[in-house]
């Protein structure tokens, strides 16, 4: 138990870090999809990812004194966390597409769907 909360043991700062990491994408992922639920555009779900790379950003600060005012970082976070977003929206947009509209549409894959013949 000697070294778990100090910075020397970099065994718990690795797991932290891919707990955080594992946090941000499950949260994103989140994001889109309830923003899909809620039948709105992906301009919603840019700005929702602006404020969670925010909290992205701090918690990479007060875990592991990382910069907080980085505009490098802070894009790159978007970038990542927009992504998962993206993803978490398209799937959950084709499950209501196909579901809703089970006599227009088909699903083509875990992202899209196409018109029925």
């Amino acid at each position: 138990m000697q070294g778990l909360f100090f910075e020397s043991d970099t065994t718990v700062r690795y797991v932290l870090r891919f707990l955080v990491l594992l946090l941000g994408f499950w949260t994103a992922w989140r994001t889109g999809k309830a923003v899909a639920e809620s039948w709105q555009g992906y301009g919603t779900v840019f700005v929702y990812i602006l404020g969670l790379a925010v909290a992205m950003r701090f918690l990479h600060y007060s875990l592991f004194a990382g910069p907080f005012i980085s505009p490098f970082f802070y894009v790159i976070d978007v970038v990542l966390l927009l992504a998962w977003a993206i993803a978490g929206f398209q799937s959950r947009r084709t499950t209501q597409m196909v579901d809703n509209y089970y006599w227009l549409y088909e699903r083509t894959s875990y992202f899209s769907w196409k018109n029925k013949d």
